[in-house]
């Protein structure tokens, strides 16, 4: 596979065109920005290295993080403005627990005015502590409605991307995980960057479950280059759906005791990891970590050097799993990768699933009989709802008998946009922190929310469709936009009524 050629400091190619070429191999470097103004020292120490990545031929792409950890940093923006100055091919991230759907939209057009088409959308991190105590979360739209946001932009503005999770644990974690990664392919995604990681079988098994799928998205490695300090921070769990494993951090601790602080063998970990990404036929590596410039190029230099087959050593080495971990594909022996078969304790578990809470087989009789298009009970609902709307006393006090019998069944806030049927009767208002209406955010750990000690809606709607065989088509729907204007008034009036997102002619797949 070709390295990006013929690229100069001043003639980066658009990464439109690289990702478009089957056989080119990219390279990009994650920027984190600093708290403060651009000439502070700290901000300024950033923004040197990133003109000097800018100006090196290997680098065809730079991409800024928007508030990474939740924390309050400089605008991604004000450094990719100097270095798109300097022909520098930069990627910006945009998440949604900061902006609403307005400020986004607005923010879409301001960076396509100045001349941005690289944006890599989230659904963010969880804020955290900020100026005078903890800012509220945001989350009006998600990473799949920002996607179909960025997509639907005139004239074809921006080359958006995407990230997958595909490091859990869990098998209610994984498969929502690639559903949502559908999804966000559906709406837009023209690219995919995966979650740092340090398993190569799961490196594998993205890939091959994509393939499987028809998915045909150029996907680019995560390679964070650890350091004592990072893996112990990964280690406890600091960053949502970052995962070192105690045999890694064990590895990490022995070589960071040796003279160089372990650095040499860092270096050569994370130039392994490359290897792999582009043995397996990603289409280029994502470089993060604490950097200079000659580690970067130390890295490059060690990816060069490797022969082309000693990628299949370095998978059988850098094998780090978690205990229990589930995997979509069988194990191969030979390679320590996946063989094409699907695991078979999985396929045996969809023949005889648990059975799902009775309450949940309750709310799905009930929605049958009467929420469901065109039956009966429907059509009944929708009559008597065109009546209650002309008396204002009576549509008062069935939607104060609505509220009530909702907030003791679901614990409802009274949106008036109600999702309930699309998450298996789990309430995205009450039970998520990020109100994820498309999928799982990638913050969980084992099955539980990267916020409070309470387990992940989406794990617990997967468990509750797997018992009717219907956990794949989670996701199948339009994308889920929930209207504002709804907020406090009847769920059921706007349903029978076709006013709340399921009604709307502003969703489409």
């Amino acid at each position: 596979m070709a390295h990006s050629a013929a690229a100069t400091p001043w003639t980066k190619r658009p990464l439109r065109d690289l990702l478009e070429e089957p056989r080119t191999f990219v390279t990009i470097a994650e920027m984190a920005t600093s708290r403060g103004l651009i000439t502070d020292a700290s901000s300024s120490k950033i923004l040197g290295l990133a003109r000097d990545l800018a100006e090196h031929p290997r680098f065809d792409a730079l991409s800024i993080t928007d508030n990474p950890g939740g924390h309050a940093m400089l605008s991604a923006d004000t450094m990719g403005t100097d270095l798109m100055c300097r022909g520098q091919e930069v990627i910006i991230h945009l998440s949604c627990k900061d902006w609403n759907r307005n400020a986004l939209e607005s923010r879409c057009w301001m960076l396509a005015s100045e001349g941005f088409r690289n944006v890599l959308a989230l659904s963010g991190d969880y804020p955290a502590a900020g100026y005078h105590g903890q800012a509220s979360p945001v989350f009006d739209i998600d990473s799949v409605g920002l996607l179909k946001l960025l997509s639907e932009m005139q004239g074809g503005l921006f080359f958006p991307g995407a990230v997958v999770s595909n490091y859990k644990r869990l098998e209610r974690e994984v498969m929502p995980q690639y559903f949502k990664l559908g999804k966000k392919i559906q709406n837009g995604a023209r690219f995919i960057i995966n979650q740092i990681g340090y398993d190569a079988r799961k490196m594998e098994e993205l890939l091959a479950y994509m393939a499987l799928r028809g998915w045909n998205v150029p996907v680019i490695a995560n390679v964070f280059v650890l350091g004592a300090m990072a893996a112990r921070y990964f280690h406890a769990g600091k960053i949502p759906g970052v995962i070192v494993t105690d045999d890694l951090l064990a590895l990490v601790e022995k070589q960071a005791a040796s003279a160089d602080r372990g650095r040499a063998f860092f270096l050569e970990f994370a130039a392994k990891q490359c290897a792999i990404a582009r043995g397996l036929g990603y289409r280029g590596i994502y470089l993060g970590g604490h950097l200079r410039l000659e580690d970067y190029e130390k890295i490059l230099a060690l990816l060069d050097a490797f022969a082309p087959n000693d990628w299949r050593d370095f998978a059988r080495e850098i094998h780090f799993s978690q205990p229990g971990e589930f995997c979509y594909f069988e194990a191969d022996p030979q390679t320590g990768l996946s063989s094409p078969e699907v695991n078979r304790e999985y396929l045996r578990s969809k023949q005889d699933p648990p059975a799902a809470p009775a309450a949940y087989r309750a709310n799905r009789q009930i929605h049958d009989l009467l929420f469901e298009e065109g039956c009966a009970g429907f059509n009944a609902g929708r009559a008597l709802y065109q009546i209650v709307e002309r008396s204002p006393k009576l549509a008062r006090a069935l939607h104060g008998a609505e509220h009530t019998l909702k907030i003791l069944t679901h614990d409802c806030r009274d949106c008036g946009d109600c999702s309930l049927p699309e998450i298996a009767y789990l309430c995205p208002e009450s039970q998520c922190a990020k109100n994820q209406r498309n999928g799982p955010c990638g913050g969980t750990h084992d099955g539980h929310c990267e916020v409070g000690d309470k387990e992940c809606i989406w794990a617990r709607a997967y468990d509750r469709l797997k018992a009717y065989g219907e956990e794949e088509q989670m996701l199948d729907g339009p994308v889920v936009f929930q209207n504002g204007a709804l907020e406090g008034t009847s769920a059921w009036a706007n349903a029978f009524l076709g006013r709340d997102h399921r009604g709307s002619k502003a969703s489409s797949l």
